[in-house]
């Protein structure tokens, strides 16, 4: 009888493994996932020119943009000074509402201002939630009505699987997009406004006494990049948008669900690498933060698309149409000149709280359960709704 016993056990053990092993064969991209530890990975690397895409792991994948919406409320900023609705001087006042935001923030009190391109530069380094809200209330007279403004211009550049529902990308359920989206916003921002996209390779920002440096630890780190975004918040993981240009071939990048900003950094570097080498660039030495010990991948790196015939040539096509353009120090009210600064790597953050906190970028907390609700005082919030999953289209 115990002998019969034990030879169920066996059989039962050996189907699961069975079943397990079915289940991995199922899912050919989670390699790619398992590489950076985070069920919500999900990446893309695109050629800027034509928009080949050179690396696709789950890019259309719903996730959530944190602050990487930050780039659609830049993308309005810039169209309005395009079409003379603002200019870069214009005040913005900040409102009770938006001084309302969780960090990260400047501060400013309400009726407080500052111009559009101090504005600007605060969203590119900063990533300041009151500023982005005060943003969207100068251009759209409420945030909301410039999230749905936001959300209605996305969809005209081919982000189909977007939803926008505030301007600086705090927690919302409803606020959903995809790696390929985000990366499409990233080609769009310098292909539609080369006098702009400058903005994003700012370094510092002088703020008062205060010299604000920008998240993006990409600009000081890796070989070529000059942008974009970088966001977080606890329900996607560490985000990034990437551009980055060498030997006149430009590509855009863009990777969801890293579990540190170090990690985040190290995995794009590889695949902005990996996406170079197959258009025919050159390698360039790794700097230290790239070139630093890292956990083995667990599994293979993501598959890459061959490129398409024809476009092995954009490397030379791009070198003679287009020069990358120059980082950027920018101070405001006055610009100076700064030398850049050179980044060490830090500690990888500490795992949050036992009971959620929810950030955007680096050091900023805000509920993981709560949004911010636009017709709200400052003393409310507002529940969320249950997360419908995007419509994939």
């Amino acid at each position: 009888m115990e002998t019969r016993r034990q030879g169920l056990r066996g059989l039962a053990v050996r189907f699961a493994g069975l079943v397990f092993g079915a289940a991995l064969v199922a899912l050919p991209w989670r390699g790619a996932e398992a590489q950076i530890g985070s069920a919500r990975y999900s990446a893309i690397v695109m050629e800027a020119r034509t928009g080949t895409i050179l690396i696709d792991a789950g890019a259309d994948e719903p996730r959530f943009p944190a602050s990487l919406t930050k780039m659609m409320t830049l993308y309005m900023v810039f169209e309005a000074l395009r079409d003379g609705k603002t200019q870069l001087g214009s005040r913005v006042v900040m409102s009770e509402e938006a001084a309302s935001r969780p960090p990260s923030k400047l501060g400013i009190p309400p009726g407080g201002g500052l111009t559009v391109e101090q504005a600007i530069l605060a969203l590119v380094t900063k990533s300041a939630n009151d500023v982005a809200a005060a943003l969207g209330e100068h251009i759209a007279g409420s945030e909301e009505r410039f999230a749905q403004m936001m959300t209605t211009r996305a969809r005209s550049l081919g982000m189909t699987q977007t939803r926008f529902r505030n301007a600086s990308g705090l927690p919302d359920w409803e606020q959903v997009t995809t790696a390929r989206d985000m990366a499409t916003l990233g080609r769009r921002l310098f292909t539609d406004f080369p006098n702009r996209y400058h903005y994003f390779g700012t370094i510092h920002f002088a703020w008062g006494r205060a010299q604000i440096r920008n998240h993006n630890r990409m600009l000081g780190d890796y070989d070529g990049a000059d942008g974009i975004k970088t966001g977080f918040i606890n329900a996607s993981g560490f985000n990034i948008v990437t551009s980055a240009q060498r030997d006149g071939v430009r590509l855009v990048g863009a990777t969801f669900g890293g579990s540190s900003w170090v990690e985040r950094d190290r995995h794009m570097g590889a695949l902005l690498d990996q996406g170079f080498s197959r258009m025919g660039v050159a390698p360039r030495p790794p700097s230290s933060v790239m070139a630093a010990a890292a956990p083995a991948p667990r599994r293979s790196a993501p598959a890459a698309r061959p490129v398409a015939q024809g476009n092995a040539r954009a490397a030379q096509v791009a070198s003679s149409q287009r020069r990358a353009p120059q980082q950027q120090t920018a101070a405001a009210p006055n610009r100076q000149n700064m030398a850049p600064v050179t980044f060490r790597q830090p500690p990888t953050p500490p795992r949050p709280a036992a009971r959620p906190v929810q950030r955007v970028e680096q050091g900023s907390a805000t509920s993981n359960t709560a949004r911010p609700n636009t017709k709200r005082s400052s003393a409310q919030t507002q529940q969320l709704r249950a997360p419908p999953r995007p419509t994939q289209r």
